[in-house]
């Protein structure tokens, strides 16, 4: 056996990759509709806002922290920028700029927080996220926003499949915004220097600090980088559910840290890759779909994604145990 094949194989990620499998072989046989190329574009288009936050939680992740107001910081960047593209002709740049420098903005003051404070970023981020969600339904009174630019609910549409019948598929917003998010995450992560810096201050912190890693800068990265995706997976959402609701984006934060933990990106940090977020996001999305189709009631939903979290962490756990045992000093 080939000896990266060997390597592939203790990792999390070849694990979730057969499980995976099984999974998609055996909705098919139970389910032929779902081997659709339908429900494929459905599944993608209605998991890209969980699939944009995840690929930046896994750099928050990998940096040792973890950020829980992400719903809340998206919730503002959407109703912003969008009330604004209702008053003036901005156009798409207009609005994801303004989606993105809110999010950046708002993640950064997170980063502030958390290494000024010196307090656990998930106590800072939930605290954040109360504030911010508060300060949210106390400015637009709860109501949500249902006329939106006809340029903005048009999207985009490349077609790139034509049926016999003549029926197209097209790519729309929410497949260009995952495979731009997941693209320049995988860059950050693996092509700059940033990201090599990230992935040692995740594994120890106080050793970055010693070889002069400006950590203070490398947290206001991260958060700001967390920041900024919630500001434009926001306008992905706002575009596919052609409206804007001040309460849809809070309370979705389990699949998000599900499909990272999934992943493989650790919750003691210095741990995690893109592939292993694709196949988390994937085996998320494939679970609840496939639930759905086999008529399984939508409350269960959070049930199974919970066990998903426990299996993730309780797998995490035991490869740290493993590697202690090789070489205890590395532990």
């Amino acid at each position: 056996m080939p000896k990266h094949f060997k390597a592939f194989a203790r990792r999390q990620e070849f694990w979730l990759a057969i499980l995976f499998a099984v999974l998609f072989v055996g909705l098919s046989i139970a389910r032929p509709n779902f081997l659709s190329l339908q429900n494929g574009v459905d599944l993608i288009s209605s998991y890209a806002y969980t699939g944009i936050l995840v690929s930046a939680m896994l750099v928050v992740l990998v940096a040792g922290g973890i950020d829980m107001s992400f719903a809340a910081v998206a919730t503002v960047a959407q109703y912003a920028a969008l009330t604004v593209a209702n008053s003036w002709d901005i156009g798409w740049l207009g609005v994801l700029l303004i989606a993105a420098a809110i999010g950046i903005i708002l993640g950064v003051i997170n980063g502030l927080l958390i290494n000024i404070l010196g307090l656990s970023a998930i106590i800072v981020t939930i605290a954040t996220q109360s504030v911010i969600f508060g300060l949210v339904l106390t400015a637009t009174k709860g109501q949500d926003i249902f006329s939106l630019p006809g340029w903005f609910t048009d999207g985009v549409a490349i077609p790139f499949h034509t049926t016999l019948d003549g029926y197209q598929y097209f790519i729309n917003v929410q497949m260009i915004g995952l495979a731009v998010a997941l693209a320049l995450t995988w860059f950050v992560l693996n092509r700059t220097n940033v990201g090599r810096q990230i992935y040692a201050m995740g594994g120890n912190v106080e050793a970055a600090r010693r070889i002069g890693y400006n950590v203070f800068r490398l947290n206001l990265f991260v958060y700001g980088y967390m920041g900024l995706a919630a500001g434009l997976a926001s306008i992905v959402h706002a575009q596919y559910n052609m409206s804007v609701s001040p309460t849809a984006l809070v309370g979705r934060e389990l699949d998000v840290i599900a499909a990272a933990f999934l992943g493989g990106a650790s919750a003691t940090g210095g741990s995690g890759t893109i592939l292993g977020v694709v196949l988390g996001i994937a085996l998320v999305a494939v679970v609840q779909n496939g639930l759905t189709l086999l008529g399984v009631s939508s409350y269960w939903s959070q049930f199974f994604t919970g066990i998903i979290i426990v299996v993730a962490v309780a797998s995490m756990a035991r490869d740290v145990r493993r590697r202690w045992y090789d070489n205890p000093g590395a532990a």
